[in-house]
């Protein structure tokens, strides 16, 4: 029989699983207990632990943990922009976000040991020192149901966060504007004429493929153009002068790193990320002009339904007059922020900033959405001494957070009083088996299925952020930060090991 691949094995566990108190399974080395993998199923929905909770009794009230257990299963889930490109068309989508993702932080993840100080110190401070670090590191560990933290190096210090900043962006994004909160696309035709205007929302997901990975969620300008084609019918016109209209976002589109395949030009109005291939994740060709692309997308789906037009749609500005024609809205911010996270998607990031922007009334732009995040985070009463917001996506190398703030993000997002924003959990990628982590943890790590977290990744950058449960069935929170790295699969791999040396110990 042949080898099976680590998003197969799920399903063999679940056919071959025996239902004692400890199991060993053949992902990992060294010892995960039925306490372990019960607690990681209940807080986080961890695939690899259907099969032992499973044969523990129920554990998935609202379908999400099978969701994702399956969709894991059945795919090799895609990368992210910071580690190449995976997946595809045709592939299953993200699974749905549950209200109760957390309901095991009491028992039994509450009631098992805490890690000591001393114990972490002694397993994490020399891993800490490798010099495949660079020069400045820090890290921080944070006990999930206390909030204390357990262990800290230069947990302060104002580092450059990489796409970990995505997390800060996440939590602004979800406070902010709500989790139910949709990014509308509309038209509207201005009074006693026949010019239809293509108003952006900012939806960085409109998209204008007819299949293909998330186009079954994604609002869509087909439809967009079937429904504004409908309503210009039953006011008997049937030429229209189309324009679209971006003046939601001010300031420079291109971002600071300028032109780059991980990320299109900001803009209000945008289809596909504006790539210009058939991916929906990771580096690609991008449109130089996204906006003018989706319009003239959009007239060809009008034609299509019978809308003549008098020539190529150009830029405008939709006034207060005109009237609703049609509208498709994009999927609720909770899945953005899945999508966003699991994939490091930045054409997301710096939307869900301007999001931020929005719901705060500041300026849509870099700088406002910057202002925006770190006042909502203020809010939350975050330590954002040194934080510096330049970016949404972490794209941009002024940014600054420090380890102490990221995992103070993931002690909100880990809060049962806080259900808004637990997508910012459930988005982390597997180790192992979904987004950015899918390739970074080897078949015998402790980690692989165990941990889920952020990837930052830039020149001399590498970060990792997110959650584990440990050997003894405790959730922790932690937050890993390294700048000046010389060697990126060096520092990957020593920051792995980290998180994997916290979900293999009982540190007491």
């Amino acid at each position: 029989m042949p080898e099976l691949k680590p998003w197969q094995r799920p399903r063999q566990l679940l056919e071959q699983l025996p239902k004692p108190s400890a199991l060993k399974l053949p992902r990992f080395s060294g010892k995960l207990t039925t306490l372990q993998l019960t607690a990681g199923a209940a807080t986080l929905g961890l695939v690899i632990s259907a099969g032992a909770v499973a044969a523990a009794g129920p554990w998935d009230s609202s379908g999400q943990r099978t969701a994702e257990r399956d969709w894991a299963a059945a795919q090799e889930a895609g990368g992210g922009a910071d580690h190449g490109r995976h997946g595809g068309a045709g592939t299953p989508e993200t699974a749905p976000s549950a209200p109760s993702v957390l309901t095991g932080l009491g028992a039994p993840a509450g009631a098992a040991p805490r890690p000591t100080d001393r114990a972490l110190a002694d397993v994490l401070d020399p891993l800490l020192k490798d010099p495949a670090l660079g020069p400045e590191r820090s890290a921080v560990v944070l006990d999930a149901v206390s909030g204390k933290r357990v262990y800290g190096k230069g947990a302060g210090d104002g580092l450059m966060p990489a796409s970990t900043i995505k997390i800060a962006t996440a939590v602004a994004a979800l406070s902010a504007a709500g989790p139910d909160h949709r990014i509308a696309t509309t038209t509207v035709i201005e009074p006693d004429s026949k010019d239809v205007v293509l108003v952006g929302g900012g939806d960085p997901t409109l998209t204008a493929r007819k299949d293909g990975r998330y186009t079954d969620t994604a609002a869509n300008l087909r439809t967009l153009a079937e429904d504004t084609a409908r309503a210009l019918k039953s006011r008997e016109i049937d030429k229209v002068a189309l324009t679209y209209d971006t003046s939601l976002y001010s300031g420079p589109p291109q971002h600071p790193i300028g032109p780059n395949e991980n990320i299109t030009p900001v803009s209000a109005l945008m289809a596909d990320e504006g790539r210009l291939d058939d991916s929906s994740s990771g580096p690609a060709p991008r449109a130089g002009d996204p906006a003018g692309d989706a319009a003239r997308k959009f007239a060809g789906f009008l034609k299509d339904e019978g809308i003549h037009l008098e020539a190529d749609p150009g830029p405008s500005k939709a006034s207060p007059r005109a009237s609703s024609l049609a509208k498709v809205e994009s999927p609720p911010l909770s899945f953005l922020v899945e999508r966003m996270l699991t994939h490091s998607d930045n054409d997301i990031a710096e939307a869900l900033a301007r999001q931020t922007a929005l719901a705060a009334k500041e300026p849509v732009s870099f700088d406002g959405a910057g202002r925006a995040v770190g006042a909502q985070l203020a809010k939350l009463e975050l330590p954002l001494s040194g934080a510096e917001f330049a970016d949404g996506s972490g794209l941009d190398r002024t940014d600054r957070l420090s380890a102490e703030l990221l995992a103070a993000l993931l002690d909100r997002a880990a809060d049962p009083a806080r259900p808004e924003l637990r997508s910012v959990l459930t988005g982390l990628p597997v180790a192992g088996f979904t987004g950015t982590l899918v390739d970074r943890y080897p078949k015998e790590s402790p980690g692989t299925g165990l941990v889920r977290a952020k990837t930052g990744t830039l020149t001399g950058v590498n970060t990792l952020a997110g959650t584990v449960v440990d050997a003894d069935g405790r959730l922790l929170l932690f937050a890993f930060m390294t700048t000046g790295t010389r060697d990126a699969q060096a520092a990957q791999k020593t920051l792995d090991q980290m998180a994997s040396t916290l979900a293999n110990c009982g540190c007491r």
